[in-house]
């Protein structure tokens, strides 16, 4: 009965020593020794600078030559961004020694420029929603008409993409694009959340709000705002800008804070906020 024992616990050991080695992640080091199209000798690989958002670059290189998708391309995009920003810092420290470390980040500070390049001809013909947002801010007319073509589809249902829908109509019509910035709270996730996404429309449907002549509405957004530790407006900035009476601030800091809890929940409705009359 012993043996038998020793014989099944010596197996289910060597099953979870083999089991750590199949899920153990390879390292970014490794995976350079085994993927070429990595091009991981342009990266400028033993400097000590920019390490994490090389990392980061190496690893969503990865992730295209798994998956070859659009989303996984545009991901590779911002980061070799992110990667060209610390380089473009890190190029001009000068080394104490080594000079040819200096000449090196900028050789690979060149390298991103041409691998941002590479990778947006090939996103030239994606209809990705967030591609063509991302082809529209760099200039992309034709995959702006694209993008507006998908509004009120479910291509279209999520934070992310709503409040880039948002952007287009900012100084077009303002009423519209409050509605598009209420609908995205709406659809808000946990990962929006994580993000910080959430901020981003708060503080811009405060100004938007405020900008339209919605006054109880922006207060509201302010307050909203001051909950999540946004700078949005200071206290004497929101005595001169609404001056309502002590009555109408407690029935709108009521609002707000019931609008505040209902973001952290992740179930926010436009319905939580009264409804407007413009003086």
């Amino acid at each position: 009965m012993l043996l038998t024992t020793q014989r099944f616990t010596l197996v289910a050991l060597a099953t979870l020593l083999v089991s750590g080695c199949f899920d153990s992640k390879p390292t970014t080091e490794q995976l350079c020794e085994e993927h070429a199209n990595l091009q991981c000798q342009q990266l400028n690989m033993r400097d000590g600078q920019c390490l994490n958002q090389r990392e980061a670059l190496i690893l969503s290189r990865f992730e295209v030559l798994k998956s070859q998708s659009d989303l996984d391309k545009l991901n590779t995009v911002k980061a070799t961004y992110e990667y060209q920003k610390c380089l473009t810092s890190a190029a001009q420290i000068e080394p104490i020694t080594a000079k040819e470390i200096k000449t090196k980040r900028s050789e690979a500070l060149l390298h991103t420029y041409d691998a941002i390049d590479a990778l947006s001809l090939e996103l030239q013909t994606s209809t990705e929603p967030k591609v063509l947002f991302y082809r529209w801010t760099t200039g992309d007319k034709k995959a702006l008409r694209e993008f507006l073509q998908l509004e009120g589809t479910k291509a279209l249902e999520s934070a992310e993409l709503q409040y880039a829908l948002a952007t287009f109509y900012t100084q077009r019509d303002g009423n519209k694009t409050i509605l598009i910035l209420n609908h995205s709270l709406e659809l808000l996730t946990e990962k929006d959340y994580e993000n910080e996404l959430h901020s981003i429309i708060i503080k811009s449907l405060a100004s938007i709000n405020h900008k339209e002549g919605n006054k109880k509405h922006a207060y509201i957004w302010a307050l909203v705002g001051k909950e999540f530790q946004l700078q949005v407006a200071s206290e004497k900035q929101l005595e001169l800008l609404y001056q309502f009476t002590a009555e109408e601030k407690e029935t709108l800091l009521k609002s707000s804070e019931t609008i505040t809890k209902s973001i952290e929940a992740q179930n926010f409705h436009p319905s939580l906020l009264p409804v407007q009359v413009k003086k």
